[in-house]
C-alpha cells in the first residue's frame, strides 16, 4: 500500500466516523432546543449508536461479497441524506430517527478497514491498522471539538449542515480515488449470515474480544454524553465550546494507536489489553478523585483515550489474523458488539448523571 493510499483511508474514516461523535457536546443546546431533561436529550446519542450497529451488521458482511469502493460511495451518499434529516429535525422523535439513520449509514470506515487489512502485506498489517484507526480516531476527537466551537457559534444544526457537505464530497473523492477491490467470498447475503453465528460458536478469540471492546466502549460513552452537563455546571459553568475542546485533549492518547499497532504486531496483543483496561481504569480515578480539578480531567481524558482505542488496535489486530477470507464478517461481530456496548454506556450515563451527578457517571464507568 502507498503513503498516499493509508492517508486518504486514515482521513476517510475520521471524517466519516465524525458523524456519529458531533451531537455530544451539543447535548444540552439541543436539549434547550427541545425542552428536554438530561436523559431524554442523551437517547439522541444512543439512537446513533444503536444505528451504527444496525449498519455494521446489515452492510459491513457484504464487503467480503460486494466490490467495496461503490458500497463505500453508496453509503456515503445515504448519511448525507440522514445528516440533512438531523439538521431539519423539529422534535425529538424527529431527531432521534434521523440520528438513528445517520448511525446506520455511518459504516463506511468499517468497510475501508477490512479493505486495507486485505491490501496490506502480512508483516505490516498491525501498523497499516493502527495508522488508519489512528485517523479514525482523531476523527472522533475532532468531531467534538469541531461541533462544540460551530454549535457554539452559529448553532447546532449549522454542524450538521456542514457535515452533510463533507460527506457529498467524499462519496466523490472516494469513488474516484479507491482501488477497486474482489470479493473475497462467494457466499449468498443469507449465507454471510449463517456464516457469521458459525464464527461466533467456534472462535473464542472473537468473543472475548468483542466482549471487551463492547465493555469498554459502553466506558468510554458514560463519560463523554455526561461531560457537557458536567462543565456547564459548578464548578465550571462552561459551553459546548469547551466541552468539545476536550477533544482536542485526547489526541495525545490517540497518536499512540501506530505504536500500539506495532507493539501488537512483535508482542502479545491479549497482553496489550489487558494493559490498556488498567490504563482505561485508572483514568476513572482521575475523573471520580479530583473532580474540581482540570488537569484531572485533561489527564483522565488523554489516558481514557489510550486505554480505550489502544485495547481497540490491539482488539482488531487479533481478530483479523483469524480467518483471512472472513475479515469483513469477523470486523462485523467485533464493531457491533462494541456500539452496543456504546449505546449502552450513553444511557447508562444520562441515567446516572440525573440520579447521582457526576460521581454516579465516574462509578457507572
Amino acid at each position: 500500500m502507498s503513503k498516499k493510499l493509508i492517508l486518504l483511508m486514515s482521513l476517510a474514516c475520521g471524517m466519516a466516523v465524525a458523524n456519529l461523535y458531533y451531537n455530544q457536546p451539543l447535548l444540552a443546546d439541543m436539549g434547550r432546543t427541545f425542552h428536554a431533561t438530561a436523559h431524554q436529550v442523551s437517547n439522541i446519542a444512543m439512537f446513533t449508536q444503536i444505528g451504527y450497529a444496525v449498519g455494521m451488521f446489515l452492510f459491513v458482511p457484504m464487503g467480503d461479497m460486494k466490490e467495496r469502493r461503490q458500497l463505500i460511495a453508496s453509503l456515503l451518499i445515504a448519511v448525507t441524506i440522514s445528516l440533512i434529516g438531523i439538521a431539519t429535525a423539529q422534535n425529538l422523535l424527529w431527531i432521534n430517527l434521523a440520528s438513528f439513520a445517520v448511525g446506520v449509514t455511518t459504516v463506511a470506515p468499517q468497510i475501508i478497514l477490512p479493505l486495507a487489512a486485505q491490501l496490506a502485506a502480512p508483516m505490516e498489517r498491525g501498523k497499516v491498522i493502527g495508522t488508519i484507526m489512528s485517523g479514525l480516531f482523531i476523527g472522533i476527537l475532532l468531531a467534538r471539538t469541531v461541533s462544540g466551537l460551530i454549535g457554539g457559534i452559529l448553532g447546532w444544526r449549522t454542524m450538521y449542515w456542514i457535515a452533510a457537505a463533507m460527506m457529498l464530497a467524499l462519496a466523490i473523492i472516494l469513488r474516484t480515488f479507491l482501488p477497486k477491490s474482489y470479493p473475497e467470498s462467494r457466499l449468498s447475503y443469507p449465507g454471510l449470515y449463517k456464516s457469521i453465528g458459525h464464527l461466533i460458536a467456534t472462535q473464542p478469540v472473537l468473543r472475548e474480544a468483542s466482549l471487551i471492546g463492547a465493555m469498554l466502549f459502553g466506558s468510554f460513552s458514560v463519560f463523554w454524553t455526561s461531560l457537557s452537563f458536567f462543565l456547564e455546571g459548578e464548578p465550571y459553568h462552561y459551553g459546548s465550546e469547551v466541552a468539545g475542546l476536550f477533544g482536542l485533549v485526547g489526541i495525545v492518547g490517540v497518536a499512540s494507536a501506530p505504536v500500539v499497532g506495532r507493539l501488537a504486531d512483535r508482542f502479545n496483543a491479549k497482553a496489550m489489553v489487558g494493559l490498556l483496561i488498567g490504563i482505561s481504569l485508572l483514568s476513572y480515578l482521575f475523573f471520580g478523585f479530583f473532580e474540581t480539578s482540570l488537569w484531572a480531567l485533561f489527564i483522565g481524558v488523554v489516558l481514557l483515550d489510550l486505554g480505550i482505542q489502544g485495547a481497540q488496535v490491539s482488539n482488531q489486530t487479533r481478530i483479523y489474523s483469524l480467518i483471512p477470507e472472513a475479515r469483513s464478517r469477523l470486523n462485523t461481530v467485533y464493531m457491533v458488539s462494541y456500539f452496543l456496548g456504546g449505546s449502552l454506556g450513553s444511557s447508562l450515563g444520562g441515567y446516572a448523571w440525573n440520579w447521582w451527578k457526576w460521581q454516579g457517571v465516574c462509578l457507572t464507568g
